[in-house]
Parts: structure tokens; sequence; C-alpha cells
């Protein structure tokens, strides 16, 4: 399964909102929210838990709450104009990046437009 940051940055927004850790997001199925919470974990935005089981095909974790590099990262993905103008950016500049990639440039669009 690809990394998909659409999901990734809905998931951070439901996440920072959600204190059950309930972890769902319309349009996803739970393979999809379960392996981009994993991702989520594995890259030190969020705590979780793993609930895979031994029919699953990809790791399955139930993330739980934000790390300060998660709610960094909502804070920098939260205004839907700056997402879509970085989204656009590594779109054009690249194939795809890394989440910390992601994270700065989005703080450079941010910084960007502060300077307007």
């Amino acid at each position: 399964m690809k990394r998909d940051f659409e999901l990734i940055r809905k998931l951070i927004l439901s996440i920072e909102n959600d204190s059950q850790g309930k972890n769902e997001i319309d349009g996803y199925s739970e393979e999809q929210i379960g392996y981009h919470a994993y991702l989520l974990v594995d890259a030190g935005l969020a705590k979780g838990i793993d609930v895979t089981t031994a029919h699953d095909v990809l790791p399955q974790w139930q993330a739980l709450h934000l790390t300060s590099a998660g709610h960094d990262f909502a804070d920098a993905a939260r205004n839907e104009s700056i997402w879509q103008k970085a989204r656009e950016i590594v779109k054009d500049k690249t194939g795809g990046v890394t989440i910390d990639v992601m994270k700065q440039v989005l703080i450079s669009v941010i910084k960007n437009a502060l300077d307007l």
C-alpha cells in the first residue's frame, strides 16, 4: 500500500480532535487507516498500539494521541490553502517525499505567507 498524504493529514487532524482514539476517516478502509496509523507511530508523530492480527497483510495500529512532532505537523497542515499549496509544490517538484520533507515544505509555505 502506498503512503497517502491526504489520509495522513486527515488522520493527524482527527487524532488531535478525538481523545477516544477511534481513528475513523470517511472514505478510507480500516486497513488503510490502520496502516497509516502505523506510519504515524513509526515516524514519531503519534503514540499508539499494535492491533495487527495473523490475518492482516500489513501492520495495523490504533493511534492514541499525537506527539509534540505530531502536533507540529497538525499546526502546519491545518489550513486547507496552505496544505494545497504545499501539495502542489511537492507534486510539481518531485515524485514523492518523506513525511519530514512534507513538514518542511508546509513550514516554508507558512513562512512565505507570513512575509506578505
